[in-house]
């Protein structure tokens, strides 16, 4: 145990004596704080009256009503700023790779999978974080906004703070994942093409292709992203389906799945490449 928690220590103090953490956490918070601000105001204002739908123009998506319009918000911070924290566990991990600081690690602890559960660890606590810093800016810009467009901000009821939380668990799943992304794909440029590629294009192409279908949409209920939405319990992708909703697992689902990709990506990256010489 005291060799795990040396461990742990010793990855935060590689995370942290570098700069890409906080300028990521910076740029989550301003963009999700952008895209809260502008998603509140924008159907705020159309569904209190203080913005003509015909003048807003959102001919092709739906409009969420008062009462699911603050969850919608809310959970923006998991829904498309999952892609941070992927980015942070992915980096941690490839970094070592491209700056061969795993050899003097293995040298210190013999033990890789010691030091792969440090490394886990250590992200998990750092998804925490930014899971925390996402909910700042959804919750904290987007309450201001529904506000003063009059509409109901539902911070005083137990679902919107158990939201919360479960969207701060799916960050820190979401840096896992990152962390066995790393393992699995060593070249950093690889890896971070993959993360962006995947959740910026391949990804939400997949979900609203198989939305169309109930079939297909029950196998898209699967994919990563939509376990992560399930999770929260909130879905960007309601506005854009054809149907104005989406098929969602139940949260506790949704977190098991996520959590199998984190593990299924760590032990087989264990085992293809973590296992190697490395010098």
């Amino acid at each position: 145990m005291s060799t795990l928690l040396r461990g742990v220590s010793a990855e935060f103090a590689k995370i942290l004596t570098t700069r890409m953490w906080w300028i990521l956490l910076l740029v989550l918070f301003g963009y999700i704080a952008m895209l809260a601000v502008g998603l509140a105001a924008l159907f705020g204002g159309i569904s209190s009256g203080a913005i003509p739908a015909d003048v807003a123009n959102t001919s092709g998506m739906g409009v969420p009503g008062l009462t699911a319009l603050p969850t919608l918000v809310y959970g923006l911070g998991a829904a498309v700023g999952y892609v941070f924290p992927i980015l942070i566990g992915t980096l941690a991990t490839t970094s070592e790779v491209r700056h061969q600081t795993l050899t003097p690690t293995f040298l210190a602890n013999p033990r890789r999978g010691s030091v792969l559960a440090a490394k886990a660890i250590a992200l998990f606590v750092m998804g925490v974080g930014y899971g925390v810093v996402a909910v700042l800016a959804s919750v904290g810009t987007g309450a201001l906004t529904l506000a003063a467009f009059g509409v109901d901000t539902q911070l005083g009821e137990a679902d919107t703070w158990a939201l919360v939380g479960r969207l701060v668990l799916a960050m820190a799943l979401w840096a896992i994942v990152g962390v066995g992304l790393g393992v699995l794909v060593p070249s950093q440029v690889a890896a971070i093409v993959i993360v962006l590629a995947f959740t910026q294009f391949v990804e939400p192409l997949l979900r609203l292709a198989t939305s169309f279908i109930d079939w297909t949409a029950t196998v898209g209920q699967f994919l990563p992203g939509a376990a992560s939405d399930a999770l929260v319990g909130s879905s960007f992708y309601s506005m854009m389906s054809p149907t104005g909703s989406v098929v969602m697992l139940d949260w506790w689902q949704g977190g098991l799945v996520l959590l199998a990709y984190a593990i299924a990506f760590t032990v087989v990256g264990y085992f293809v490449s973590w296992k190697r010489d490395v010098t």
